[in-house]
């Protein structure tokens, strides 16, 4: 009995080592974007189309380029609450590396080693190209700073507990594309737009028990995060805009039948209505070319 307690003792031991091993926070490399020079006015764009200042200025400010933080997000697990992304050094990321960025928005890792949770959309920015992040970061960096501190996040046992979301991000955490389009530039750019930069699948497809997207039913409508009604699909079998119509929706924010935009998505046409022509006709080819679930 002796040797089977010990022997057993062992086992947790190396189950609780590789466990550990499996669930770190793992942050790019301080070299990985040497040679690189972002662009702040191409990030301009890049922040418009990701839908940045949504979520990061604070409740009701008029003002989008103040990236105080503040929103709350309410969720299954919690209450998450956008933090200050402005260029402040200390209540900020002023001080961070552009590694550091990259990190966090790619890899949903925090230049101290921790997990950020997933309510931060990196799991869609995991496919952002190098050049855009870079352009990014040097876009923040020309904003204006702000000394708000961010606040704490409402968020119970066991979801407090960052190091799980090591293993939620094995199970979720899978850059690559989720539509296939072939070489179509339009279409490319189209996908580009909705699964990476705008993440629209983070609000237009459902979830699972555990909050990973249900990359099966891509698109295909979700319940409100809020609470208050349902976010519509976009596949062929429930949505029967033609092409113009959701480049023209995500322009103006008014549908073929005359109603107009509400919630959330009033922010993201604010965004869109910003973005070349160009730009919305290839979010309109891919929602068009979406499969049936």
């Amino acid at each position: 009995m002796r040797r089977v307690l010990i022997a057993l003792a062992g086992l947790a031991v190396v189950g609780a080592g590789i466990g550990l091993a499996l669930t770190r926070a793992v942050p790019l490399p301080a070299s990985a974007f040497d040679g690189i020079t972002g662009d702040p006015a191409r990030g301009a764009l890049v922040f418009t189309a990701a839908g940045c200042a949504s979520c990061h200025t604070a409740p009701k400010s008029e003002d989008k380029t103040v990236l105080s933080g503040g929103q709350r997000f309410g969720s299954d697990f919690g209450t998450f609450i956008a933090p200050n992304i402005s260029p402040h050094p200390q209540a900020g990321i002023g001080a961070w590396t552009l590694p550091e960025f990259a990190s966090a928005v790619t890899r949903g890792v925090s230049p101290e080693g921790a997990h950020y949770y997933p309510a931060f959309p990196y799991t869609s920015y995991a496919n952002m190209t190098e050049t855009d992040v870079a352009d990014l970061w040097a876009h923040i960096q020309t904003l204006p700073a702000d000394a708000t501190p961010s606040a704490e996040h409402e968020v119970g046992f066991p979801f407090n507990i960052r190091r799980s979301l090591g293993g939620w991000k094995l199970l979720y955490h899978q850059p690559g594309w989720v539509m296939e389009v072939g070489d179509d530039p339009v279409l490319m750019r189209g996908r580009y737009l909705v699964e990476a930069l705008a993440h629209c699948a983070e609000c237009h497809t459902p979830r699972d028990a555990l909050g990973g997207l249900d990359r099966s039913r891509w698109m295909a409508g979700a319940p409100n995060p809020s609470g208050s009604g349902r976010i519509p699909a976009l596949t062929p079998d429930a949505l029967s805009w033609s092409a113009g119509d959701i480049s023209y929706y995500l322009e103006t924010g008014f549908t073929p039948d005359y109603d107009s935009a509400g919630g959330h998505m009033v922010a993201v046409i604010n965004n869109f209505a910003k973005l070349p022509k160009s730009d919305r006709d290839a979010v309109a080819a891919y929602v068009k070319a979406l499969p049936t679930p």
